[in-house]
């Protein structure tokens, strides 16, 4: 899967742990695609190092000394944030994603565990495109890199409707205002296929539940991802529970 066009995809990583970061190089580097340009062991310096050294994907540990990976993270998307935290997402990966992430504007995956949910939900609100549990295999490791840098996000469906219910509460009326509007904006249908992303529902699910082709869903996805300015899915689901689109349990 090489990227002839613009050369491989650039990652960097920050975590505090040496021998996990030269773990992760190793992985990487062995794939024709992919090539580590930045190590930082912590937020300050990765802040520093990615203002000189573009790249597409960023590794990011949440526990780290100085400034852990949700402040870091904060940091390093404000410049492509709008009102209340809403990702203004580049040309590049607007509608359904694709292709080299902007200048200024890489993609962020938190190394977590499942016991830092809450900082996970934080960092998907700041605009980080989703996480990677820090025992996957190498496979999932490679797979996540491209999948964030083709514009989709790190969270499997199966995962994001647990994730959502557990720690997703509905915002107060004068906050939900702005993202209410933005719902507003969705048709119909739009709205029936947000609903189900909410539930966990994956493209080709939702393709068979509503009858129709999954380059459909596609589009659906792609437009409703345009409408409410979401950076992936994932903050379309953040949108839909916040709302009250989608409430736990239902």
């Amino acid at each position: 899967m090489t990227d002839t066009l613009d050369g491989p995809v650039r990652v960097a990583l920050v975590d505090d742990q040496p021998l996990v970061r030269a773990g992760l190089r190793m992985v990487i580097n062995s794939q024709p695609d992919l090539q580590v340009v930045v190590e930082a062991d912590d937020g300050h310096d990765a802040l520093r190092l990615l203002a000189d050294t573009a790249s597409d994907v960023v590794l990011m540990d949440v526990r780290m000394p100085r400034m852990d990976g949700l402040s870091a993270t904060r940091a390093l998307l404000a410049g492509t944030r709008g009102p209340r935290g809403a990702p203004q997402r580049s040309k590049d990966s607007a509608g359904l994603g694709g292709g080299r992430a902007a200048a200024g504007d890489p993609r962020v995956v938190m190394l977590t565990t499942f016991d830092l949910d809450e900082y996970v939900l934080d960092a998907i609100r700041a605009g980080a495109s989703g996480f990677l549990l820090k025992d996957a295999q190498p496979e999932e490791l490679l797979t996540a890199i491209r999948t964030v840098h083709q514009g989709d996000a790190v969270i499997a469906p199966s995962s994001t409707r647990r994730l959502m219910e557990r720690l997703v509460t509905a915002l107060p009326p004068e906050e939900a205002a702005g993202p209410q509007e933005a719902l507003a904006a969705l048709t119909g249908r739009e709205r029936e296929v947000l609903v189900l992303m909410a539930r966990g529902r994956s493209n080709t699910e939702i393709a068979s539940d509503l009858f129709v082709a999954e380059a459909t869903v596609k589009t659906h996805v792609g437009r409703i991802l345009s409408k409410l300015d979401a950076r992936d899915r994932v903050q379309a689901v953040v949108t839909a529970y916040e709302t009250g689109l989608v409430r736990p349990g239902s």
